[in-house]
């Protein structure tokens, strides 16, 4: 057996991502077909920076109070990510486009991991920011 395994499936690649302001939604259309319309607040929250990842298993910050977060820059690096630049400073983190497609793919069960970790992180009796 061969140390070395070719992929047999290309991962996906965008075809356009779109920043819409207004509705604050990065849309992300790839090759394969897939199109997800991913919230700026969501991808804040999932950003793949280590102030949010951690250095490790086990050590992901929980962020939270970014419903308004913007994103005010779409940074392309290289041919396999973008640098998303937030309006309250946060720009580190490359989202790659196979990590763009597993936001997208993965949506609600990961938003909905996001809300327990808030709910279980809030104090009784006090309500979500």
């Amino acid at each position: 057996m061969s140390a070395y395994t070719c992929r047999t499936m290309a991962e996906p690649v965008p075809t356009e991502i779109r920043l819409r302001r207004a509705s604050r939604i990065l849309e992300v259309s790839f090759d394969d077909g897939s199109r997800y319309e991913l919230p700026f607040e969501y991808l804040r929250v999932h950003s793949p920076s280590a102030e949010v990842k951690g250095h490790g298993p086990g050590q992901e910050v929980l962020v939270t109070g970014k419903h308004d977060v913007g994103i005010s820059a779409v940074d392309p690096v290289g041919q396999y990510a973008v640098k998303l630049v937030f309006d309250d400073g946060h720009d580190t983190g490359l989202f790659t486009w196979k990590y763009l497609h597993e936001l997208g793919r993965e949506r609600a069960p990961k938003w909905a991991r996001y809300l327990e970790r808030c709910a279980q992180a809030r104090p009784a009796g006090k309500t979500p920011e």
